[in-house]
Protein backbone atom coordinates (compact mmCIF):
# COMPACT_ATOMS: atom_id res chain seq x y z
CA UNK A 1 0.00 0.00 0.00
CA UNK A 2 2.50 2.35 0.84
CA UNK A 3 4.77 2.07 -2.29
CA UNK A 4 1.49 2.50 -4.44
CA UNK A 5 1.03 5.81 -2.39
CA UNK A 6 4.66 6.58 -2.96
CA UNK A 7 4.53 5.70 -6.77
CA UNK A 8 1.05 8.15 -6.97
CA UNK A 9 2.76 11.06 -5.37
CA UNK A 10 5.94 10.62 -7.45
CA UNK A 11 4.12 10.38 -10.27
CA UNK A 12 1.70 13.40 -9.68
CA UNK A 13 4.91 15.86 -9.05
CA UNK A 14 6.98 14.77 -11.94
CA UNK A 15 4.18 15.46 -13.93
CA UNK A 16 3.17 18.56 -12.32
CA UNK A 17 7.35 19.44 -12.76
CA UNK A 18 6.68 18.62 -16.67
CA UNK A 19 4.57 21.35 -17.02
CA UNK A 20 6.16 23.78 -13.95
CA UNK A 21 9.72 23.72 -14.99
CA UNK A 22 10.39 26.54 -12.57
CA UNK A 23 9.50 23.50 -9.54
CA UNK A 24 12.61 21.52 -11.21
CA UNK A 25 14.63 24.65 -9.86
CA UNK A 26 12.94 25.18 -6.77
CA UNK A 27 13.18 21.05 -5.85
CA UNK A 28 15.69 19.90 -7.66
CA UNK A 29 18.88 18.43 -5.86
CA UNK A 30 21.41 21.47 -6.34
CA UNK A 31 24.52 20.62 -3.70
CA UNK A 32 25.70 24.08 -4.15
CA UNK A 33 22.21 25.70 -2.97
CA UNK A 34 21.95 23.00 -0.14
CA UNK A 35 26.03 23.69 0.94
CA UNK A 36 25.92 27.46 0.74
CA UNK A 37 22.59 28.76 1.20
CA UNK A 38 20.92 25.97 3.85
CA UNK A 39 17.85 24.70 1.68
CA UNK A 40 18.32 21.23 2.80
CA UNK A 41 14.86 19.85 1.59
CA UNK A 42 16.48 19.58 -1.93
CA UNK A 43 18.25 16.42 -0.85
CA UNK A 44 14.31 14.59 -0.10
CA UNK A 45 12.62 16.35 -2.78
CA UNK A 46 14.73 15.92 -6.22
CA UNK A 47 13.35 12.28 -5.35
CA UNK A 48 9.89 13.15 -6.38
CA UNK A 49 10.68 14.97 -9.51
CA UNK A 50 11.96 13.30 -12.88
CA UNK A 51 13.16 14.06 -16.63
CA UNK A 52 10.78 12.82 -18.38
CA UNK A 53 7.74 10.03 -18.64
CA UNK A 54 10.76 7.50 -19.32
CA UNK A 55 12.58 8.33 -16.48
CA UNK A 56 9.46 8.38 -14.71
CA UNK A 57 8.14 5.14 -15.92
CA UNK A 58 11.48 3.03 -15.34
CA UNK A 59 11.95 4.06 -11.72
CA UNK A 60 7.66 3.66 -10.76
CA UNK A 61 7.55 0.65 -12.37
CA UNK A 62 11.29 -1.01 -10.64
CA UNK A 63 9.30 0.61 -7.09
CA UNK A 64 6.01 -0.98 -7.38
CA UNK A 65 7.68 -4.61 -8.88
CA UNK A 66 10.07 -4.40 -5.68
CA UNK A 67 8.56 -2.39 -3.14
CA UNK A 68 5.69 -4.57 -2.88
CA UNK A 69 7.46 -7.58 -1.76
CA UNK A 70 9.59 -5.81 0.82
CA UNK A 71 6.17 -4.15 2.12
CA UNK A 72 5.33 -7.29 2.48
CA UNK A 73 8.73 -8.77 4.38
CA UNK A 74 8.68 -6.02 6.47
CA UNK A 75 4.83 -6.52 8.02
CA UNK A 76 6.45 -10.45 8.77
CA UNK A 77 8.94 -8.81 10.40
CA UNK A 78 6.42 -6.73 12.68
CA UNK A 79 4.81 -9.93 13.20
CA UNK A 80 7.52 -11.29 14.71
CA UNK A 81 8.27 -9.11 16.97
CA UNK A 82 11.01 -7.60 15.47
CA UNK A 83 9.95 -4.47 14.90
CA UNK A 84 7.12 -2.42 15.89
CA UNK A 85 5.72 -0.81 12.69
CA UNK A 86 6.34 -1.85 8.68
CA UNK A 87 4.79 0.89 7.54
CA UNK A 88 7.20 3.08 9.76
CA UNK A 89 10.69 1.38 9.04
CA UNK A 90 9.51 1.18 5.26
CA UNK A 91 8.92 5.04 4.84
CA UNK A 92 12.41 5.25 7.12
CA UNK A 93 14.37 3.27 4.85
CA UNK A 94 12.98 4.91 1.43
CA UNK A 95 13.04 8.33 2.84
CA UNK A 96 16.59 7.05 4.42
CA UNK A 97 18.18 5.82 1.32
CA UNK A 98 17.67 8.96 -0.62
CA UNK A 99 19.66 11.02 1.74
CA UNK A 100 22.10 8.65 1.83
CA UNK A 101 22.10 7.82 -1.62
CA UNK A 102 22.66 12.00 -2.16
CA UNK A 103 25.69 12.49 0.41
CA UNK A 104 28.69 12.01 -1.67
CA UNK A 105 26.36 14.00 -4.87
CA UNK A 106 26.48 16.71 -2.69
CA UNK A 107 29.90 16.67 -1.45
CA UNK A 108 31.23 15.99 -4.38
CA UNK A 109 29.21 19.26 -6.48
CA UNK A 110 28.94 21.53 -3.67
CA UNK A 111 31.15 24.11 -5.44
CA UNK A 112 29.33 23.58 -9.12
CA UNK A 113 26.40 26.15 -9.23
CA UNK A 114 25.33 24.73 -12.66
CA UNK A 115 24.98 20.64 -11.18
CA UNK A 116 21.42 19.35 -10.35
CA UNK A 117 19.66 16.32 -10.38
CA UNK A 118 16.07 14.74 -9.90
CA UNK A 119 15.12 11.31 -9.82
CA UNK A 120 13.99 8.29 -6.98
CA UNK A 121 16.89 5.90 -8.43
CA UNK A 122 18.87 5.99 -5.61
CA UNK A 123 15.71 5.24 -3.00
CA UNK A 124 14.39 2.74 -6.06
CA UNK A 125 18.21 1.33 -5.76
CA UNK A 126 17.76 0.82 -1.95
CA UNK A 127 14.20 -0.92 -2.58
CA UNK A 128 15.52 -3.72 -5.14
CA UNK A 129 18.87 -4.17 -2.85
CA UNK A 130 16.68 -4.87 0.49
CA UNK A 131 14.97 -7.52 -2.00
CA UNK A 132 18.38 -9.53 -3.13
CA UNK A 133 19.22 -8.97 0.74
CA UNK A 134 15.61 -11.00 1.60
CA UNK A 135 16.08 -13.53 -1.79
CA UNK A 136 19.25 -13.17 -3.41
CA UNK A 137 19.07 -15.93 -5.70
CA UNK A 138 15.19 -14.78 -7.23
CA UNK A 139 15.95 -13.97 -10.61
CA UNK A 140 16.28 -10.42 -11.50
CA UNK A 141 15.52 -9.20 -15.07
CA UNK A 142 18.90 -7.34 -16.41
CA UNK A 143 17.62 -4.37 -18.74
CA UNK A 144 14.40 -6.11 -18.49
CA UNK A 145 15.20 -9.16 -20.67
CA UNK A 146 18.01 -11.41 -19.31
CA UNK A 147 16.87 -13.09 -16.15
CA UNK A 148 19.91 -13.80 -13.56
CA UNK A 149 19.83 -14.56 -9.39
CA UNK A 150 19.38 -11.38 -7.59
CA UNK A 151 23.16 -11.41 -6.40
CA UNK A 152 24.35 -11.94 -9.30
CA UNK A 153 22.28 -8.33 -10.97
CA UNK A 154 23.45 -7.17 -7.32
CA UNK A 155 27.48 -7.57 -7.92
CA UNK A 156 27.11 -6.21 -11.80
CA UNK A 157 25.26 -2.97 -10.28
CA UNK A 158 27.49 -1.93 -7.88
CA UNK A 159 30.53 -2.46 -10.36
CA UNK A 160 28.87 -0.54 -12.84
CA UNK A 161 27.60 1.81 -10.60
CA UNK A 162 31.18 2.42 -9.51
CA UNK A 163 32.64 2.84 -12.84
CA UNK A 164 30.79 4.82 -14.20
CA UNK A 165 30.38 7.58 -11.32
CA UNK A 166 34.01 7.82 -11.38
CA UNK A 167 34.29 7.77 -15.18
CA UNK A 168 31.38 10.43 -15.71
CA UNK A 169 30.85 9.63 -18.91
CA UNK A 170 27.02 10.80 -18.85
CA UNK A 171 24.62 12.73 -17.47
CA UNK A 172 23.17 9.77 -14.81
CA UNK A 173 23.96 9.98 -11.29
CA UNK A 174 25.86 7.06 -10.93
CA UNK A 175 26.71 7.86 -7.25
CA UNK A 176 23.53 7.53 -5.90
CA UNK A 177 22.65 4.53 -7.56
CA UNK A 178 25.53 3.01 -5.52
CA UNK A 179 25.19 4.59 -2.30
CA UNK A 180 21.19 4.23 -2.63
CA UNK A 181 21.54 0.11 -3.04
CA UNK A 182 24.21 0.08 -0.12
CA UNK A 183 21.30 1.86 2.14
CA UNK A 184 19.14 -0.70 0.93
CA UNK A 185 20.75 -4.07 1.70
CA UNK A 186 22.28 -2.32 5.17
CA UNK A 187 18.92 -1.23 6.59
CA UNK A 188 16.92 -4.22 7.36
CA UNK A 189 20.36 -5.70 8.79
CA UNK A 190 20.28 -3.06 11.21
CA UNK A 191 16.94 -3.90 12.41
CA UNK A 192 17.61 -7.18 12.53
CA UNK A 193 21.63 -8.57 12.03
CA UNK A 194 20.32 -12.53 11.93
CA UNK A 195 18.81 -11.58 8.21
CA UNK A 196 22.69 -11.23 6.78
CA UNK A 197 23.34 -14.71 7.80
CA UNK A 198 20.16 -15.73 6.49
CA UNK A 199 21.36 -14.18 3.10
CA UNK A 200 24.73 -16.04 3.11
CA UNK A 201 22.74 -19.57 4.46
CA UNK A 202 21.02 -19.15 0.68
CA UNK A 203 24.55 -18.47 -0.71
CA UNK A 204 25.82 -21.48 0.61
CA UNK A 205 23.15 -23.56 0.23
CA UNK A 206 22.84 -22.74 -3.61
Amino acid sequence: MITIVIVILTALTSVLAFRREELFHRFDLSPARIVHQGQYYRIFTHAFLHVDYWHLGINMLVLYSFGSYIEGRFAQMEAQGQIFSATFFYILMYVGSIAVASVSTVTRYRNQENYSAVGASGAVSAVVFAYILFVPLNKIYFYLLLPIPGILFGVLYLIYSSYMSRRKGDNINHSAHFWGAVAGFLFPVLLEPALFMDFLNQLLRR
